[in-house]
Order: structure tokens, then C-alpha cells, then sequence
């Protein structure tokens, strides 16, 4: 079977994001991100979520990325997966919400031919807003989201507990989500 030149790329840069490059996994991140949040809106659409939730989706499924990116299987299209995370982060914020929804198996394939819209939104500098945290926080991301290390390392590194590192980093992935949410507004 033949994939996207896109899916292709990315699948290559998460093959060497696993096998410790790291600047391959800022690449996959950076190149992902956009098609994710398309996927994201267009859910939220789809589902009669707030607009608003699409990045709070976005944010949680960056992060099951990171973290349970040893259960994508190489020798698989990274699409299907990356699809199925975005769904299933979605349906678990509609249920937090109390509204139970039921998708569809067959739509999984449909959320691969999103749309990506770039604007304004996305091009935001990660610096920029990575800057506005505060430490650890700041260091935390950057080492885990960015640099690709683990949760296990960055806990050495910074000299906290593994807990510890859990609970900034999804704090600090709120922060960010709500300075992107805010910059963003003001864009409009």
C-alpha cells in the first residue's frame, strides 16, 4: 500500500525520534502539530464541541504522543494512529464534559483527508511561548516535547520525581494551551 509523501516523512522522523533523535522528533512535532489541530476543529465541528476545546484536544494528544509513542508500530502508516489518538482525546473531553458521543469506526480514514489550514494560529514561535513559562515548567517541556526525552530522564536531569514531572508538565501544557488560546483571540 502506498502512503502520502507526507505520512511517509513523518512516519521517518518518528522512527528516529524512537531511536533517540531528537531533532527528528522537533521535526515530526513541528510538521504534525498543524495537521492536528485541523483534525481537532474539524471534530469539534463535527461533534458540536466549542471551538475552544480543538486546542485543549491538541494539547492532550501532543502529549499521549509523547508518551505512548513506543505503542506505534513502525512497520505501520503513522496517520491511522495519530487519527485514532485525536479521537478518542476528543470523545474522553465531550465525556468530561457529560455528553456521550459514538463515532463511527469507518470515520477514522476520513479524518486523514483534513484539511490543514495554516494561519496565524501556527506560526506562533514555540520559543516565544515556551518563554513565558516559568521553571521548571519551561525546562520541562522543552526537554520532554522538544528535545524528546523522556519523562524518566528529565526528572534526573532536573532532580525532581518522576510525579513531579508528570504534574508540571500537564500544568504547564494548560499554561501554554491558555497564553495560545489568549495571543490567538487577539489575532482575530
Amino acid at each position: 500500500m502506498k502512503y502520502s509523501a507526507r505520512e511517509e516523512e513523518w512516519a521517518g522522523w518518528m522512527r528516529s525520534a524512537m531511536g533517540g533523535d531528537a531533532q527528528a522528533y522537533h521535526l515530526f512535532l513541528c510538521a504534525v502539530t498543524p495537521h492536528l489541530r485541523a483534525m481537532a476543529r474539524r471534530r469539534c465541528d463535527q461533534f458540536g464541541a466549542l471551538a475552544g476545546e480543538a486546542e485543549d484536544v491538541v494539547q492532550e494528544v501532543l502529549l499521549a504522543v509523547h508518551l505512548k509513542r513506543g505503542t506505534w508500530d513502525p512497520a505501520r502508516p503513522i496517520g491511522p494512529w495519530l487519527s485514532t489518538i485525536v479521537r478518542n482525546k476528543l470523545i474522553d473531553s465531550l465525556r468530561r464534559r457529560g455528553r456521550h458521543i459514538d463515532v463511527p469506526i469507518d470515520d477514522v480514514m476520513t479524518t486523514l483527508k483534513a484539511e490543514e489550514q495554516v494561519g496565524n494560529l501556527d506560526r506562533l514561535d514555540a520559543e516565544h511561548m515556551l518563554n513565558r513559562l516559568k521553571d521548571p515548567q519551561r525546562e520541562i517541556v522543552r526537554s520532554i516535547s522538544m528535545e524528546g526525552a523522556g519523562v524518566r530522564e528529565t526528572a534526573e536531569r532536573l532532580k525532581m520525581s518522576e510525579g513531579a514531572v508528570r504534574v508540571a508538565l500537564h500544568r504547564a501544557l494548560k499554561s501554554l494551551a491558555a497564553l495560545y488560546r489568549s495571543e490567538t483571540s487577539e489575532d482575530r
